[in-house]
């Protein structure tokens, strides 16, 4: 299939005519082309975008909010296309798709859709000045959304709808690694109702189409999800144009297990915050620091529960691990992977590839757990976003808070006790932006979602996601 760019309500070529191969994980075949937009493109979008702003951005909540609505819902009717698409093109499992990926795509604007119209703006009164103040919370105009290929409609309705909810319009680039949901998100808008122009989605590789939206000078926002160092060009970019930035960024998140937490509920859980997505999620919980009294039961139950999940193609019911999503991905794994083993890293289980029959030119790999003697080797330090995960022990709360401290990134943590004490304390000094304790990945979409230090810049979510994409103007009366 060849995708086509979203633009003004309907489908284009890239001006250039140049395309990019979309290749299937599954087998490793090319099923189908993208374009790889230009600026020519981009500025298309760009004056789709600005032309129907002044109409969108005036219209009532309601009509906005009913519009999400029905977006939401032919999100719904569509599960099935979509979930296929989503696993053709990211190698993830079709359960997965279904259960997860595309209910959360309609969760988004669905939760916009009603966020919207309870989305309240402050007020002050000046006692003994004779004057008040209020603030406007007015849409920014044209913004860009770019979103990364772990989670491709998911995360690309989390950026898209709060833009779309506070009045925006959007110029979006979903990766050119799995574009397809986002195309055929176009078809859902338009049957929607959604006016022409209001969202313009671009396909093409970030260095073209991505730095196309980023430096043009009209797009007056930028809400990025991926990888650190393109956040840090991106900022590098887009910062002395003063535009607002969202940064979410890469992860490498410690997942600390004491011996008075609920075992068996930590073991099944953690098996999942380890795999999940092929390991491919930036909230998986990679550094597994285990309390010594129970590390060696652990590290026997654990490796037997991994060797259990089953590598497979992602159309298969019993799959729990599909394939990567792409070639050099599967590689650079793979490379961390060898480099764990060079600095004395102990592989437990798996760190090979899988054939699977019928697919052997798939991008499949093992789940794979490492055993490391300190936190301060390679393979505990740099984010390897895949099915790798390391195992150690720890002495003290002191020792564990340290080594979970001790990484450039600040995303999310997990943590299992149940002592209440200690929960409240190491909660306030972690260093991330999310701490789940005795839980993984329970979202409540009101809450605030981002991290801290290279794990990026800014909140989504919620209020915090529709403050972003408004600016507060006070205006102060005196009566």
């Amino acid at each position: 299939m060849d995708i086509k760019n979203y633009i003004n309500g309907n489908f284009h070529e890239p001006s250039s005519n140049e395309w990019i191969d979309n290749f299937c994980p599954a087998n490793g075949e090319v099923y189908g082309q993208i374009p790889n937009s230009s600026k020519e493109d981009v500025e298309n979008a760009y004056i789709a975008a600005k032309s129907a702003f002044p109409s969108w951005s005036q219209t009532t909540l309601e009509e906005r909010s009913r519009i999400l609505l029905k977006i939401s819902e032919g999100i719904e009717a569509n599960l099935g296309k979509l979930a296929q698409a989503e696993s053709e093109d990211n190698g993830k499992p079709i359960s997965l798709a279904k259960a997860i990926d595309i209910p959360r795509a309609s969760s988004n604007f669905r939760f916009f859709a009603n966020a919207i119209t309870q989305f309240a703006s402050e007020s002050h009164e000046s006692v003994g000045m004779n004057a008040i103040n209020y603030t406007l919370r007015q849409p920014i105009g044209v913004v860009g959304c770019i979103s990364p290929w772990n989670l491709p409609l998911y995360l690309f309705t989390w950026k898209i709808a709060p833009a779309l909810a506070a009045g925006n319009c959007v110029v979006a680039k979903p990766s050119e690694v799995t574009p397809m949901t986002a195309y055929l998100l176009g078809e859902i808008c338009n049957k929607a109702g959604l006016p022409k122009g209001v969202l313009n989605i671009v396909h093409g590789l970030g260095t073209t189409t991505g730095q196309a939206i980023i430096e043009h000078p009209d797009i007056k926002a930028i809400s990025f999800t991926g990888g650190t160092a393109t956040g840090a060009h991106i900022a590098r970019t887009a910062a002395p144009m003063f535009k607002k930035l969202s940064l979410e960024l890469g992860g490498k998140n410690p997942n600390i297990i004491f011996a008075d937490c609920d075992y068996d509920d930590m073991l099944k859980t953690t098996v999942k915050s380890s795999f999940a997505n092929q390991g491919q999620i930036c909230l998986c919980g990679s550094r597994i620091f285990v309390e010594a009294s129970i590390y060696e039961k652990f590290k026997t139950d654990y490796v037997k529960k991994v060797k259990q999940l089953k590598v497979g193609h992602p159309s298969k019911n019993d799959t729990n691990i599909g394939a990567l999503v792409s070639k050099p991905h599967l590689e650079k794994v793979m490379d961390c992977i060898q480099i764990a083993k060079e600095e004395n890293g102990k592989v437990l289980c798996g760190g090979n590839r899988v054939t699977v029959a019928g697919f052997e030119n798939g991008y499949y790999l093992e789940p794979t757990v490492i055993e490391v003697t300190t936190d301060d080797c390679r393979v505990n330090q740099e984010e390897i976003f895949g099915p790798v995960v390391t195992i150690m022990p720890f002495n003290t709360e002191d020792d564990v808070l340290q080594m979970a401290n001790k990484v450039k990134y600040g995303l999310s943590a997990t943590l299992w006790t149940n002592d209440l004490k200690r929960t409240m304390r190491l909660s306030n000094q972690i260093h991330a932006g999310i701490v789940w304790v005795n839980t993984w990945l329970m979202r409540d979409l009101r809450t605030p979602f981002g991290g801290m230090k290279a794990s990026g810049v800014g909140r989504e979510g919620g209020f915090e996601a529709l403050r972003f994409f408004t600016e507060p103007k006070n205006v102060c009366i005196k009566y």
